[in-house]
C-alpha cells in the first residue's frame, strides 16, 4: 500500500486543492507506509508543479506523481496541470539535487521503457 498526498478542498480559488506538505511528515510519524506527493492534482497549475515537487521531496515524500504531456493544450484531461517534457526534465534535475542534499536518492531506471 502506498499513500498519496493530493491536497484537500479549500475555498481559495487560486489552486485546485490545498497541497498539504505537512501531511508527508505526519504520515511518516504515524506509519511505515511510503507516501507519494501529487503536485499536479494538488495545485492544478503547471507553473506550480515544479516548486511543489521540490518542496515535497524536501519534506520527505518517498516519490512523486507528476503529469506530463507533449502538447498539454491538446490533452484530453488535466492539460492545465501537465508539464511539457522540457519542464519535466528540469524539474527532475532539481528534485535529484534536493534528494542528494538531504541524503536520499532517486531510483534510476535500469532499462528504457518500450
Amino acid at each position: 500500500m502506498i499513500l498519496c498526498e493530493r491536497g484537500i478542498r479549500s475555498f481559495d480559488p487560486s489552486t485546485r486543492n490545498l497541497f498539504d506538505l505537512a501531511a508527508v511528515a505526519v504520515v511518516h510519524g504515524l506509519s511505515h507506509l511510503p507516501i507519494l506527493a501529487d503536485p499536479s492534482h494538488g495545485t492544478g497549475h503547471r507553473d506550480m508543479v515544479p516548486p511543489m515537487a521540490r518542496a515535497a521531496i524536501a519534506a520527505g515524500a518517498d516519490g512523486l506523481l507528476v503529469e506530463m504531456h507533449p502538447n498539454p493544450e491538446r490533452a484530453l484531461s488535466d492539460g492545465a496541470q501537465s508539464l511539457y517534457p522540457e519542464q519535466f526534465d528540469r524539474m527532475m534535475r532539481d528534485v535529484s539535487a534536493i534528494a542528494d542534499v538531504i541524503g536520499r536518492g532517486l531510483a534510476v531506471p535500469t532499462a528504457a521503457v518500450s
